[in-house]
């Protein structure tokens, strides 16, 4: 049995990605590129869309303390179980670094002894999806080469 290759056109000059916009179709969208000013950035900006969340996301561990909070709020021993190989003090980082770009709240119990938990803002949970798509990407992509 033979098998041919059915070529419908050109193959896109960057695999996985689309070809340009048609030029017989002014202002055709972009797969994956919004249709906001801001996309055309010829240089990192903070006010970028994908740099805020990228800032909010950085650092190792961070994604799975986000994870954690993703199931239900924990206190901070709830979270150090968790993820038994995170360092106290990474972890203090993370939720500071959390808290500080809007993602984690910090609800402290009145009385003694108090009580602290950490919850998801609305902006926190709408990391779910995000976190998701991120994932299916990294399932289907191939490995990194190991370093030499």
């Amino acid at each position: 049995m033979t098998h041919r290759t059915v070529s419908c056109g050109p193959r896109p000059a960057r695999p996985g990605l689309p070809d340009a916009p048609r030029a017989d179709v002014p202002d055709a969208p972009r797969p994956g590129l919004p249709d906001d000013p801001r996309a055309e950035a010829d240089t990192p900006a903070p006010s970028c869309p994908v740099e805020i969340t990228l800032h909010a996301l950085r650092g190792r561990w961070t994604t799975l303390v986000v994870r954690e909070l993703l199931r239900r709020p924990h206190t901070y021993s709830q979270l150090a179980a968790a993820l038994p190989g995170l360092s106290d003090k990474t972890l203090t980082e993370r939720l500071r670094q959390l808290a500080d770009a809007g993602v984690v709240l910090r609800d402290r119990s009145p009385g003694w002894p108090t009580t602290v938990r950490y919850r998801l803002t609305a902006q926190g949970r709408a990391l779910g999806p995000v976190l998701q798509a991120m994932w299916e990407w990294g399932a289907a992509a191939d490995p990194p080469e190991p370093a030499r």
